[in-house]
This record gives structure tokens, sequence and C-alpha cells, in this order.
């Protein structure tokens, strides 16, 4: 297949996933540092290079309200948004996911306030991991744009039918210029093929109820089958994802492993770190330390299972949390690894750090300073904290 090799920032790749996807309606508004997606998108619009019906709204939890509408309506639907805008949408994001409206979401990692910030951390995205949503981390510009292509028909999947959010790290993805190749846009549109829904609102021939009052007697079988769904997902996605390199020739996965088949010492993270922490790996090969990484890109649904087979050669593994669940065990990141690591009888040697918050910069020397002290780790020394902050100023 002929691909075009363009220069494109992390924004402007998934928007112009979007404009090959061509949705029936977005529903819009700006925040920093997701705003120029949808800026870029409407301007598509205003050429007419999609149909979509894009609709301008006064908040984030408007935007989300008038996509429940549209899903609902039976309209291939998707938005963007970011940090507080994301927050602002949480009463939201849970009524998406329990009426099963397959709404696809970009959005950019951003610090919740306060303090205000604007920089790349996963607190936005984390705070929402039991929402209900599929939550899919990208490493860089050309993952962003091949996994909202993807997420579409996620999402749309008869046996899941839950919404999911796409993500890219804030400044470091979202406006960092890389190489992308990008799909002829009949190929695209062959690959998520025509929007199918399971329910019309508008279909006044077949009436329906959407969002009704369900009580002691039903509520727990919803909730149920919203966790059926998101088991099911972890196959589609696996599943889409094999199609989707036949088709384009790439593959992503669950979980990307990085040099851990020999690895005494594997981290774990998500996000742009890894390509970061691939360069560490590198030098501390050349070191004679056998260093891996295991980034995770299916957040939700989580990958235990995968990322337990992936590490459990390892001596010792450190995992790199860019939030704070504030629980003073670990960050949100490392606690559900601890849990699949106690399902699975594993008592390897284990590290949690938290790193990178509000946009601080970790560079190759902290993460190798990781390795080196997963060396010691693994030897049994105990460590000062069960969280330790990478790059905290004295």
């Amino acid at each position: 297949m002929e691909k075009t090799i363009v220069a494109r920032t992390g924004n402007e790749a998934m928007a112009e996933a979007m404009r090959q996807i061509n949705p029936d309606v977005c529903a819009a508004y700006p925040i920093t540092p997701a705003t120029e997606i949808m800026q870029i998108f409407a301007g598509f619009v205003a050429d007419g290079l999609v149909k979509t019906n894009l609709i301008t709204v006064e908040s984030e939890h408007s935007a989300m309200s008038a996509c429940v509408g549209s899903a609902a309506s039976g309209a291939r639907t998707m938005t963007a948004t970011s940090s507080q805008g994301l927050a602002l949408m949480h009463e939201i994001l849970f009524i998406v996911a329990g009426l099963r409206l397959p709404i696809v979401l970009a959005d950019v990692n951003r610090a919740l306030s306060a303090p205000i910030n604007i920089h790349c951390d996963h607190s936005d995205t984390m705070a929402e991991r039991d929402s209900g949503w599929i939550q899919l981390y990208c490493e860089n510009s050309q993952e962003a744009y091949d996994t909202m292509i993807q997420a579409i028909r996620i999402a749309e999947h008869k046996d899941v039918l839950t919404p999911v959010v796409v993500t890219t790290d804030g400044f470091i993805i979202s406006h960092g210029m890389e190489r992308l190749d990008m799909y002829p846009d009949a190929e695209v549109q062959k690959f998520i093929g025509p929007y199918s829904p399971s329910y019309n609102l508008m279909d006044t021939d077949h009436p329906i109820t959407i969002g009704s009052l369900v009580l002691t007697d039903y509520y727990l079988e919803f909730k149920k089958a919203q966790h059926e769904a998101m088991k099911n997902a972890k196959k589609v996605i696996i599943d889409v994802d094999k199609e989707f390199g036949r088709t384009f020739g790439k593959e992503y996965g669950l979980i990307e492993k990085y040099r851990t088949d020999d690895a005494d010492y594997i981290t774990i993270s998500i996000g742009s770190t890894a390509g970061t922490t691939k360069t560490a790996i590198e030098e501390l090969r050349n070191e004679g330390i056998k260093a891996g990484l295991v980034r995770i890109r299916a957040f939700r649904p989580f990958p235990a299972e995968e990322i337990v087979a992936a590490i459990s050669k390892a001596k010792a593994v450190a995992v790199l949390d860019r939030a704070e669940s504030l629980s003073n065990q670990a960050g949100p990141l490392s606690t559900e690894i601890k849990a699949g690591l106690f399902d699975a009888g594993s008592k390897i040697p284990y590290a949690s750090y938290i790193y990178g918050l509000g946009g601080r910069e970790i560079f190759i020397e902290d993460i190798k300073n990781v390795y080196r002290n997963l060396k010691e780790v693994a030897a049994g020394k105990k460590q000062p904290e069960l969280v330790q902050y990478i790059g905290l100023k004295e």
C-alpha cells in the first residue's frame, strides 16, 4: 500500500485520523494542549473535506452531553479534550459507558489543578480509569494516528459497544513534530467500514427508552454487562490490531515488550517516556546491564496476565507512574501491577516510582539510575519508601 510520509505533531496526527474517519458528529470545546485537534478538524469541516456536523458548545460537560445525544441517535461521534476538560466531563463519562455508546475521545494528557499547570502528567486520564471507558495510551504521533483509526472499530464492535479514549502526552507528543506515515483516505474508510448502530433513538418505528431509572432490581446486572464488555474488549483490541497490521503494516498489541526476553531488570511505564527509556536501555546494555521495558498500551482493559508473563524471568521490576494516587502505597499504575503479581503468586522484587508530574522532565540518566537501583532491590536491599520520587528537589 502506498503511504504518504509527512511531518505532523501529535495533535495534527489525531486530527488527520479524524478527517479520514469522517464522523457524523463532533462536539468541541477548546482546552490546552488539545485545542489544536478540534481547531484543525474545524478547518476540515469549513473546507468541506468532511461531512461532519461540528457542534461548538459552552463547556466540556456540554460537549460530552451533546455527544451522548448524537451517539444515542445513531451517529458516529467523536470529540477531544484534556485535563480539567476531561474532569468536567466526569459525570457524563459514566453515562456514556453505562449507555454503551461507542464514542471515541482524543485526550491529551495534562496535569489536573491545583496548582494550575498546563503540562503533561497522567492525572487526568487516571482519574477516569473506573468510568467504564477503554483507555489506550500512545508513545508517539504515529501510534496516536493509528490508534484513533483502530478505536472506531474497537468501540463499535458488537461484543464491546464501549467508549474509547486515545491519549497522547501533552506538549511532548501533542506539539512535537515527527514523521508520520499516512494511509490513503479510501483505505482508512474501508478499514473502519460503515457504522451500523445497535439502536437509534430517532427510529420512531422502533421506539426505545434511553437512560431510564434502574434501581436495586437490575442495576447490578447492568454493571456486570459492562464488566463482560470490557473483558471482551481485550480480544477485540488484539484482533483489530492484527487486522490493522495486515492492512497497514503496523501492530501494537496490548503491551510492547522491548528487550525483555533476556532482561534481568525491567521497568514498566506508559506513554512517551518509553522512548527515553529505550535509549537508556541501549546505553545500559553497552555497560553490561541487561535492561528491558514493558510499555502498557491498553490500561483499560488492564492486561495483567500479559504483563506478568513479560516480566516473569526478571530479577527485579520497577513501575514508573506519571500520576499520584495519594494512597501512600503507590501510583495508580503500580497498584494495578501489584494486584496482578499477587494474583499470579509472584514474589518478584519490586520498586515503585512517581515521576514527571506537571511536566517535569525525566532524563536518560534518571532512568538509568532506576535500573541501577534495581540491582540493589534484587539483592534484597530495603527501599527507603514504598514510593520514590524521581527528580524531586531537595
